[in-house]
């Protein structure tokens, strides 16, 4: 099975344009009495099927960056665009509509709900869309077998090894069939091993079509990515070798 099975959407969206495109983007934040600067001018420009990971210390404003790309936050000023949409001007419908379409997410702690099976937290994320019952089901098993888990789909997560319960997170991202995955820490309480699985699998997915933008604290991770991004007080830095 390759991506062509679950390959990304276009949505209107021209394929040779960059996928996502900042300029001078801050996002502050009240804080009691004082104004926290989070992004100070972010100037960035994503193409279609890139790796990118972000690194940079706690506080530089890497979880922010990575909301305003996710479609939820928007930027206190500044121009965001995913393809041709501002996404600082976008209704909140059409955010919606983005996070259900265009973008999917991979967290540090894998966030599968305890009591459904791999394929039901898989089809959990097929929820805003009108789809059939046998296409839904369809997806969820293209994408487990994607993921490498197709003899796993009724399988709770505590059946699970971390890697697989990973997996799932991933299958349950691109069963939407998005254009953008944004992954935030998401080896982070992997082993060495579970670790290099996990790139591997993402690498294949960025290979096949889908952009991955991932957060990381994990240098052995942001060497696999075709570009690399520093994020501190506020400002983005490409550090690519």
């Amino acid at each position: 099975m390759t991506i062509a099975d679950i390959a990304p959407t276009a949505n209107g969206m021209d394929a040779a344009a960059p996928i996502y495109r900042a300029q001078s983007v801050t996002r502050t934040y009240r804080q009691k009495a004082r104004t926290v600067k989070a992004l100070t001018g972010v100037d960035l420009t994503i193409d279609p099927g890139e790796f990118v990971t972000i690194q940079g210390p706690t506080g530089g404003g890497k979880s922010t960056l990575l909301q305003l790309l996710g479609a939820l936050d928007k930027p206190s000023s500044g121009s965001l665009k995913l393809g041709d949409i501002e996404l600082a001007s976008a209704s909140a419908r059409e955010l919606t509509r983005i996070r259900a379409q265009e973008i999917g997410f991979v967290f540090q702690g894998f966030n599968l709900i305890p009591t459904l099976t791999a394929a039901e937290n898989v089809n959990m994320a097929l929820e805003p869309a009108s789809l059939s019952r046998a296409e839904r089901s369809a997806r969820v098993a293209q994408a487990l077998a994607h993921v490498g888990l197709d003899d796993r789909g009724d399988h709770l997560p505590t059946e699970l090894s971390g890697g697989q319960q990973q997996r799932v997170a991933i299958a349950r991202a691109i069963v939407k069939r998005p254009r953008v995955l944004l992954a935030d820490e998401p080896t982070g309480n992997l082993d060495e091993s579970m670790r290099d699985e996990i790139l591997t699998l993402l690498e294949g997915l960025c290979a096949e079509g889908i952009t991955m933008i991932v957060v990381t604290h994990d240098s052995a991770v942001a060497r696999r990515a075709t570009r690399r991004l520093r994020l501190a007080k506020g400002t983005v830095q490409d550090i690519t070798r």
